[in-house]
């Protein structure tokens, strides 16, 4: 008895360990089926999941007329799983010949851990659908072998992508700039407005299987957005001109650079802003830190003789001077204990305004400049924009220089007055030439004339700020005076153009060598307008540290009537119908001076 209750005592308790162990059993059941399921499938699905970026194009930089400057084009970047490569070596051996890329190098690059690694970035679309081919047909040969499913090839997959794409070539890409290889601004308009060009990337998060998209495995999508276009106020067809005309004064002249600046008085929008040399934004081997600069804005220089329009625009509207006011103008002339001399000797002659700056004579400037004084010179030479940015939008853009009056000495008043003890931008030269063609009234420069969203919504440009620096009446005779500078007598006879009215300025002027602290080689110009009695354009032709020959009507003149020609046609401006009176240039009215000197 006391045997059989002891059996029953061990059966109870082998019973309680096994329903012990059984309910233990399936509480583990429980809590990963109940409990736990949900995080492991959450698990689960992580390790399946990736994340696209997808890239958003940036916005188009186009002319006035809408035609591409800069335009992103669609492209692929090529990513790997290298998880998923089983095999470098041979995965790059079948690879390779697509992508272009040795099979050392490839090797490398499918070696790893990364869920996300770039092989070929911006590639074009065809290379991504030639790879997945020849990942097919590979796989779909090794499948019908022994084995075949181990040496299979996946973990390729792509995202869109765009390279920036430059239709014009070296056509203004100085003006418009390049990006660098992160796709963000790096000169030009694509720098100083990287930030409206910019759009907004999106995401793509889907399951990835076996080096593939599982189909319907998409999580969640954010669509990239379209950066905003840029609308210049360029002319293409202008542009094309005078990068052709500007390029090839360089050229003959065995010039450091040139730029040219094509400019509508009235709006202040710029037509054309042409340099040489130029470089490729396509071509990033084209590119140096020096060629990337944009000299009409970055580059300043002393104006030399295109900054005596200033000094007797000031002296015409403080009533100093007339244009027939006769001076008595020396070869030299001393002003303390400095002596000023004429571009070419002379003897004494006798001079109107007119005549003094017909011929770009410095020591008439020096008188002109005398009649005025210090206080009222700095004044117009400020009132033009001389030492204040224009506000071009474009990176690196100088101020100028100009000595505050407080700082100014014996030598400041009679060098300022002929162009020389101030710097300028070629831009800022510009502008004070658009001021007098619009009958004395200051219209800030403009290169943009609007921008359009991605949903194609366009925006004009704020109108640029406007202030009148001179009467209608002394701009009026100032262009006058400044006809005679492209008549015969003047300075600037190869600027003329047959049929229609020209006004300009030449200008030679020493350079300012910070090497060695000397002026060495010289600056030359030439600016006017044309009609003169109804402006329509303004142009500007800066040639810098030319070999030989220097004048600035011999070497801007032929630029400035090539390219305003075209203009003229383009826009059909009528010839002149108003016969030019010209002012004396002499106390007689007759004398003539040697051209394209000045």
């Amino acid at each position: 008895m006391r045997q059989n209750s002891e059996i029953h005592s061990r059966i109870n308790r082998l019973l309680f360990i096994a329903v012990l162990l059984l309910t233990l059993i399936i509480a583990q059941l429980f809590n990963i089926q109940v409990v736990q399921a949900k995080n492991y499938s959450e698990k689960a699905t992580n390790e399946l999941l990736r994340t696209s970026i997808q890239l958003a194009p940036r916005g188009e930089i186009t002319d006035v007329n809408g035609i591409q400057l800069a335009r992103s084009v669609a492209a692929e970047t090529i990513v790997v799983d290298q998880t998923e490569i089983s095999n470098p070596q041979l995965t790059a051996e079948v690879t390779s010949p697509v992508l272009g890329i040795p099979v050392t190098e490839l090797v490398a690059m499918y070696t790893g851990k990364l869920l996300y690694k770039k092989i070929l970035v911006n590639a074009p679309p065809e290379i991504w659908l030639n790879l997945q081919e020849t990942i097919a047909n590979y796989n779909k040969k090794v499948m019908k072998e022994k084995g075949g499913i181990s040496r299979r090839i996946v973990g390729f997959f792509s995202e869109r992508s765009y390279i920036r794409d430059y239709p014009t070539g070296t056509l203004a890409s100085s003006l418009v700039g390049f990006i660098n290889d992160s796709g963000e601004g790096a000169s030009g308009i694509e720098s100083s407005m990287n930030p409206t060009l910019s759009g907004t990337n999106g995401k793509y998060i889907f399951e990835n299987g076996a080096g593939n998209v599982i189909p319907g495995s998409a999580k969640s999508k954010i669509n990239p957005k379209a950066g905003t276009s840029v609308k210049l106020t360029i002319d293409r067809d202008i542009q094309w001109v005078a990068q052709d005309a500007i390029s090839a004064a360089v050229k003959n002249s065995h010039a450091k650079s040139g730029t040219v600046i094509v400019m509508d008085p009235k709006t202040g929008q710029i037509l054309a802003q042409a340099s040489a040399p130029t470089f490729d934004p396509a071509n990033k081997k084209s590119i140096t830190l020096q060629s990337i600069r944009n000299p009409s804005v970055q580059d300043v220089y002393e104006p030399g003789s295109t900054g005596k329009v200033i000094t007797v625009a000031a002296a015409l509207e403080e009533g100093k001077v007339t244009p027939t006011t006769v001076y008595t103008i020396p070869y030299s002339l001393k002003v303390g204990t400095r002596t000023y001399k004429d571009h070419e000797k002379h003897a004494t002659e006798r001079l109107t305004t007119t005549g003094l700056l017909a011929v770009s004579s410095n020591t008439g400037a020096i008188q002109v400049g005398q009649s005025l004084g210090q206080d009222s010179l700095y004044k117009y030479l400020t009132k033009f924009g001389i030492g204040r940015s224009t506000n071009s939008k474009l990176p690196g853009e100088s101020a100028g220089l100009i000595l505050p009056l407080d700082k100014w000495t014996e030598s400041t008043l009679p060098t300022n007055s002929f162009g020389q003890g101030y710097s300028v931008t070629v831009l800022q030269a510009t502008s004070v030439f658009a001021t007098i063609a619009n009958s004395g009234v200051r219209i800030t420069p403009t290169l943009v004339a609007g921008t359009s969203d991605s949903s194609g919504h366009y925006t004009a440009a704020i109108k640029p700020e406007v202030r009148r620096v001179i009467s209608v009446d002394v701009a009026k005779q100032l262009s006058a005076m400044m006809e005679s500078v492209t008549q015969e007598g003047g300075t600037a006879t190869r600027a003329a153009i047959p049929g229609y009215r020209v006004a300009g300025k030449t200008g030679t002027a020493q350079r300012y060598d910070g090497s060695c602290g000397c002026y060495r080689g010289y600056t030359s110009s030439f600016i006017g307008f044309a009609p003169a009695d109804k402006p329509r354009f303004v142009m500007s032709v800066t040639v810098q540290n030319p070999v030989g020959i220097h004048w600035g009507g011999y070497l801007g003149g032929p630029v400035f009537k090539s390219v305003i020609s075209y203009a003229l046609k383009k826009y059909r401006v009528p010839p002149t119908g108003v016969e030019f009176i010209p002012f004396p240039l002499d106390k007689a009215g007759l004398k003539s001076f040697a051209p394209d000197k000045g």
